[in-house]
């Protein structure tokens, strides 16, 4: 919302500079984003006369001119055609600045000098757009600066509102709230309008057929109206705020908008089809030409005003080109209503128009503004185009909208505010903005009755009125006091810190994290070649997807992670270690909402160590990515975990792949992506992936083991290579050796894989070692080898082991 200074002092009496003006306004919650000194800078623009204009000799489209002002003679070379000898304008002289940083300089044109600039009022930067030079009223003084000859000079605020103050969205509404502020008077205008032409109900009629939408809808009748262009006070009045002149009908009503804050609208009254207005409901695909030429369809929830026979407005947002003013025009109806914000607001949206007239409906007009604004309005139109305005306005209000009232204490204002604010001194900020109040006479706590006027839809409870009486009294009166609280530190939920621990754990690994959409492809599934009855292919298919690649919840993160990893290849990043940790979902049968369930992925491939002169040029593996699950369990305190090499994911490469579990439950999967789901994806080189079940995972963590306290005595190592049937897994044999309960053993590794022709058919090699340690002395090597003994026995009795 753009407001000028001396805009403001026609309804209020303001004393303040502009800075501090700009300062209170801000504090009393209408923040001001800019403001613009008018004319500021512009002295050296100055009231001239040109006593010669004659043609340029080597140029057809410009003249010489003599210009005169107070104590010199010069001569200017003008491009513009609207001049004569005698005439006065602004004369730029040499070193001024015009806006946009432009510097005039003396100078020659086509061979002629030229001492300056005859300036249009684009160039002074008071119109948008104009054409040839401005020619000033005769009696001007010479020499005087033009800004101050025509009173240009003015500060500009640029305020930026809240959605709630549209009481605000008007010059007479911020004269108002500074009204308010001062303590001055308010001075709203008072049209004062003649009816010099008959009953303009007997010319026409308004009916409203929808007035839940539109509760009051008015008008009058001027007939025999010019239509010219606008008196310079009123272009620039308009132009000041942003707003172009288009005739002086059309900017009376504009003029009356930002100065009351109530759109109004003209109709040509010769087209309105049977004289009459009707407020109704649009039909569903109806057509309808804005004057903006556009060809808008509309439908049922749109409010429109119509004429006997179809739409002539979209309610409240713009006019229709089948009904607007134009140069021939000679009667005008005069439209002033009041819409339901919510109506406009849907309207406006849905077809991406919005308008000076909509910004404010869509906010809440002041239904009681309707009458003044309409008079104030035909008054101007009266003065600037004549014409007669027809006797009576034609008001149409068949539910007045019922008045509020509010009761604010002046004890609990106090205890709100933390500073004493006694009653009195409430009423008068109140009456100050237009909320006027008496005193409950039963109450003892300083309670006052307050009238909430229409222009205020934003105030609705005590409270709001509270912060009126703040606002206007000045936060700076209300003391800066340190708030007094309790910390209550609450640990996380073990769950979230669960979650907490694995991604701060992967990270700890040289993992990076990735986020992908939680909607995929039908088909992503499909990609990975799972079986028929897989239940992810089961999935939540969304009503209004974005695209038929986010048709569906995913119900497993794999393909996310792969099309992750494709991508990252294309673009020649090769060594990758991604995860994500999000959910999955899963439909439940006779369930409404699906199961949700959080699943950590991750993926290793490329090199393992980054590229440089003193790393390894070594790929990751699948004991990789087994070292990555492994380190999970052992920092969530997983018991003894198992590796079956049985685990059903058709994704993986068969025999580079296992599942992981451990008491009994399946906590996911790990190994070298199949070939052939590689080149679906379009991935070149080998990745290696897990894919675990966080909550399993979660039921499945342990308590922190606790201290155990270090040995002061050497640990003793015993190595043994036993022969075993080629059958035998590793897992067999470290099974059978935790089976033997030995108070000394330290620890147990599998070390060393050995096959070859020296080793009976249908053998292999396994080497172990051993690690005993003692807390309280040292063991001998009988003691070990007595140890160790047990162990080798344990695995020859239940894997028929032989000792090397």
């Amino acid at each position: 919302m753009k407001v000028t200074l001396n805009w403001l002092k026609e309804y209020t009496d303001i004393d303040l500079s502009p800075e501090v003006l700009s300062h209170r306004l801000t504090m009393a919650g209408l923040e001001v984003d800019a403001m613009e000194k008018l004319g500021e800078g512009m002295d050296g623009v100055i009231v001239a006369r040109l006593t010669e204009v004659r043609p340029h000799p080597d140029a057809d489209r410009l003249t010489l001119c003599t210009v005169e002002t107070d104590s010199v003679t010069l001569q200017v070379v003008c491009g513009a055609t609207n001049h004569k000898a005698g005439d006065l304008v602004a004369f730029a002289q040499v070193g001024t600045e015009l806006p946009g940083d432009f510097k005039i300089r003396k100078s020659k044109i086509r061979g002629q000098d030229s001492n300056g600039m005859l300036c249009s009022l684009t160039e002074l930067g008071l119109a948008s757009s104009s054409e040839g030079i401005l020619i000033l009223p005769p009696g001007l003084a010479l020499g005087t600066p033009v800004f101050d000859a025509l009173g240009l000079k003015d500060v500009r605020f640029e305020l930026g509102l809240t959605p709630n103050r549209p009481d605000c969205l008007s010059v007479v509404g911020v004269a108002r709230e500074v009204a308010g502020m001062t303590g001055a008077a308010l001075r709203p205008p008072a049209p004062k309008l003649v009816e010099t032409g008959a009953a303009a109900a007997g010319k026409s009629s308004v009916t409203i057929l929808d007035p839940d939408l539109c509760p009051r809808y008015a008008a009058r009748l001027i007939e025999g109206v010019a239509i010219a262009p606008s008196p310079a006070w009123l272009v620039r009045k308009l132009e000041a705020v942003g707003m172009r002149s288009i005739n002086n009908v059309v900017d009376v009503t504009n003029f009356v908008m930002m100065e009351l804050g109530h759109p109004l609208h003209a109709f040509d009254f010769h087209f309105l089809r049977d004289r009459c207005i009707v407020v109704r409901r649009a039909h569903d695909g109806d057509c309808f030409t804005t004057l903006d030429g556009q060809v808008r369809t509309l439908m049922a929830d749109d409010l429109v005003i119509c004429d006997g026979e179809g739409p002539v407005a979209l309610a409240g947002i713009m006019g229709g080109e089948n009904s607007e003013v134009r140069p021939e025009t000679v009667d005008i109806l005069l439209e002033s209503a009041y819409f339901s914000p919510a109506t406009i607001r849907r309207t406006s949206k849905r077809l991406g128009l919005h308008t000076e007239s909509s910004h404010r409906f869509e906010r809440g007009a002041d239904v009681d503004m309707v009458p003044l604004a309409l008079d104030r309005a035909a008054a101007l139109i009266t003065e600037l185009a004549g014409g007669r305005v027809a006797a009576g306005m034609i008001d149409a209000y068949p539910s007045p909208l019922p008045k509020r009232q509010l009761i604010i204490s002046a004890q609990r204002t106090s205890q709100q505010l933390g500073v004493e604010v006694d009653a009195s001194e409430i009423q008068r900020v109140l009456n100050g903005i237009g909320l006027t109040s008496d005193f409950v006479l039963d109450r003892r706590d300083g309670a006052l009755l307050v009238d909430v006027p229409h222009f205020r839809p934003d105030i609705e409870r005590e409270i709001d009125l509270v912060e009126e009486v703040a606002r206007l009294i000045g936060y700076e009166r209300i003391p800066a006091t340190m708030p007094t609280s309790t910390l209550n530190s609450q640990p996380l939920p073990r769950h979230l810190r669960l979650e907490r621990f694995l991604c701060e754990r992967m990270a700890g690994l040289g993992f990076a994290e990735v986020i992908n959409y939680s909607f995929v492809s039908a088909a992503s599934v499909d990609r990975l070649g799972l079986a028929a009855d897989d239940p992810r292919r089961l999935s939540v298919q969304l009503l209004n997807p974005l695209t038929e690649d986010q048709a569906v919840m995913r119900t497993t993160l794999v393909p996310s992670l792969l099309e992750t990893a494709a991508r990252n290849i294309a673009y020649r990043t090769g060594d990758l270690a991604l995860f994500e940790l999000r959910p999955v979902f899963q439909p439940v049968a006779g369930e409404e909402l699906p199961r949700e369930s959080l699943r950590l992925t991750a993926l290793l491939s490329g090199r393992r160590e980054p590229e440089g002169w003193a790393q390894q040029p070594a790929v990751c593996d699948f004991f990789d990515i087994k070292g990555v699950v492994e380190d999970l369990l052992g920092g969530l305190n997983v018991g003894e975990a198992r590796w079956p090499a049985e685990h059903g994911e058709l994704f993986y490469h068969p025999g580079k792949s296992c599942a992981v579990d451990a008491g009994g439950t399946r906590l996911g999967t790990l190994g070298e992506i199949h070939p052939e789901v590689l080149r679906i994806f379009d991935i070149p080189q080998p990745v290696y992936l897990l894919d675990l079940d966080a909550e399993a995972l979660f039921a499945a963590a342990g308590k922190h083991p606790g201290f155990r306290p270090l040995s002061r005595y050497p640990d003793v190592e015993r190595d043994s290579a036993l022969l075993v049937d080629e059958d035998v897994s590793a897992q067999q044999v470290l099974d059978a050796l935790r089976q033997v309960r030995l108070k000394d053993l330290e620890s147990i590794v599998l070390f060393d894989v050995y096959r070859g022709s020296s080793l009976p058919a249908g053998k292999k090699s396994l080497a172990i070692r051993a690690r005993y340690r003692a807390l309280d002395r040292t063991l001998t090597d009988e003691i070990v080898q007595g140890l160790h003994g047990k162990l080798v026995q344990a695995l020859q009795k239940s894997l028929g082991a032989e000792l090397r």
